[in-house]
């Protein structure tokens, strides 16, 4: 059975305009202490709110006072996942997080075409008291690396955890630095890419710059020169904001995409079989939800990513140029 809430929309006391004018879901999260945001939104787009007895799927419909509002907020569905005993490589471990270094190919949650075999079902397995702490597809999982990016990815153990985490990252406290090897060599050696990321207007499976009038949202990468190898660089990253694909888009917007990335990249042989592309997250800084102490873990880089690396060093000593 789904929950109903009715809500109508009433000024405060002394500030007759505080609640008008006010983004539909940013006006439900405020007024339903247990609906985030995004949950907001995501109910929006599913048709449970009504606005004077209309269905409104625009999560940006401005609230009026008076406005009488009708939300249905379905339960919750029976987490259908089956535990995998698939091996983790575990950086870090306690009673409240773990950090994992994800290796390339393991995707991190259940989608359609990957059912199983995911980071989610090796938690199960490992975690028997995940089950709907961060959602029920998502059990424990706080931010996501893509199936092809390796690296240090933390998961929550409990749902307060999980709060603090997210809200760690959406403050910006949390730093996730990642190491990637780019066609080409950039003329500074830092800078700061500041471009909004949504899905891309013709091809859905990819992401593409879009301008946030559009439905983009706001991304930003900071980016440094750890080591230049003649036609391509060793780069940091350091990620804002946490988009779909940020890295990989924004680097290639630069004009340098990410080598091995064959949805942004050119898809050109260097010479080492790479399983994704060349990206890998390094290191991951967080302050831990209980403790409040910080908490640094850095993920070994990948075989394939070393053997890249000192193949194009080999390439660029011996370069006529160098000589």
């Amino acid at each position: 059975m789904s929950s109903h809430i009715a809500l109508q929309v009433e000024s405060s006391d002394g500030a007759p305009e505080e609640k008008s004018h006010q983004r539909l879901d940013r006006y439900l999260s405020e007024a339903l202490p247990d609906i985030s945001r995004s949950h907001a939104q995501k109910l929006i787009e599913q048709g449970q709110v009504a606005v004077n007895g209309q269905v409104c799927t625009s999560k940006k419909l401005t609230v009026q006072v008076g406005d009488r509002l009708q939300i249905t907020i379905p339960n919750a569905q029976p987490l259908d996942l089956q535990a995998e005993d698939i091996p983790l490589d575990i950086l870090y471990e306690d009673d409240h997080l773990l950090i994992i270094n994800k290796p390339v190919g393991l995707v991190v949650h259940p989608a359609p075409g990957h059912e199983g075999g995911t980071l989610v079902n090796a938690l199960l397995a490992h975690c028997d008291h995940l089950a709907g702490i961060g959602g029920v597809q998502r059990p424990g999982i706080v931010h996501r690396l893509d199936k092809d990016t390796s690296g240090a990815i933390v998961v929550a153990k409990t749902d307060q955890a999980h709060q603090h985490l997210q809200a760690q990252l959406k403050a910006k406290t949390a730093r996730r630095d990642y190491l990637a090897v780019i066609h080409g060599a950039p003329a500074a050696e830092s800078g700061t890419i500041d471009l909004p990321i949504g899905r891309h207007l013709i091809d859905r499976k990819k992401m593409a710059i879009i301008p946030e009038e559009k439905g983009g949202r706001r991304a930003v990468t900071h980016w440094q020169v750890r080591e230049r190898l003649g036609n391509y660089t060793l780069m940091q990253f350091a990620l804002e904001t946490g988009r779909t694909h940020q890295i990989r888009v924004h680097s290639a917007k630069m004009g340098y995409p990410i080598v091995g990335d064959m949805v942004y990249g050119a898809g050109k042989s260097v010479g080492v079989k790479l399983a994704g592309q060349a990206l890998h997250a390094w290191r991951l800084q967080l302050e831990h939800p209980v403790s409040g102490m910080p908490v640094i873990a850095i993920a070994p880089i990948p075989a394939t990513f070393s053997t890249l690396v000192e193949l194009l060093r080999r390439r660029h000593s011996s370069s006529p140029s160098r000589t």
